[in-house]
């Protein structure tokens, strides 16, 4: 599937499933709330809907509100910003370092307009009902680190997914510590702490059906979308 259909599946699934979310602690850590359950939407229209975005990414999740307490932070902190053209520049730049480092991982690079999206799968995140990195993980998290540190005028959302087995309630939490375990892992390899969102989504943004366990696993994931610090 190409990247420009990819992006229109995941638009289309984030309009359709109506999934919010809500930023606190000053913007550095956020949740998203489903406002579609899963038992009121039928099993017809929602399998279409999944099985439509097979694959896509959902893209940031905190809102533009938490990306400007991060960027007010960043300048705050003397990181300069971006204007015109040099951003494309600067995005088109780390995109190809990233996708070079990513290659033969399973991490899915994904450009959408100035943002840039990994998605992770679990086979290299977490197993079922873990929170805790998977050793395999760590090579993976070190080039991204590396790269980050690099190209320091993004700032960094991780997004935490859960499939759905469990209430809604526990599975917003364990994708809020998924993003946590994330987040602090990069971190603590010299990633600066105010370029960071971290937010969880729980089980409202599936790329796959929750109805098989190959399903399952590709929405335990996470995301980092690295959005362009603006001047």
């Amino acid at each position: 599937m190409n990247t420009s259909l990819k992006i229109a599946l995941a638009a289309a699934l984030s309009t359709a499933m109506l999934a919010g979310c809500a930023t606190t602690g000053g913007g550095t850590y956020g949740s998203a709330s489903s406002s579609t359950q899963q038992d009121g939407m039928s099993q017809t229209k929602k399998g279409a809907l999944i099985g439509a975005a097979v694959g896509a990414v959902a893209g940031l999740l905190s809102g533009d509100d938490a990306t400007e307490r991060r960027q007010r932070a960043l300048v705050g902190a003397g990181v300069g910003g971006l204007t015109g053209g040099a951003i494309g520049n600067y995005q088109d730049r780390q995109e190809r370092a990233l996708r070079e480092k990513m290659a033969g991982t399973g991490v899915e690079v994904v450009r959408q307009g100035d943002n840039i999206t990994l998605n992770m799968p679990s086979n290299i995140t977490f197993g079922f009902d873990r929170a805790d990195l998977q050793p395999q993980f760590y090579p993976v998290l070190n080039d991204v680190a590396a790269t980050l540190t690099e190209y320091n005028q993004t700032i960094v959302e991780v997004a935490g997914h859960t499939d759905s087995v469990g209430t809604d309630s526990y599975n917003q939490q364990l994708s809020e510590r998924r993003a946590a375990s994330v987040g602090n892992y990069l971190m603590s390899k010299g990633v600066m702490r105010d370029r960071f969102i971290l937010v969880g989504a729980g089980e409202t943004r599936p790329v796959a059906s929750n109805d098989t366990e190959s399903g399952r696993a590709q929405n335990r994931r996470v995301e980092i979308t690295l959005v362009p610090l603006r001047s």
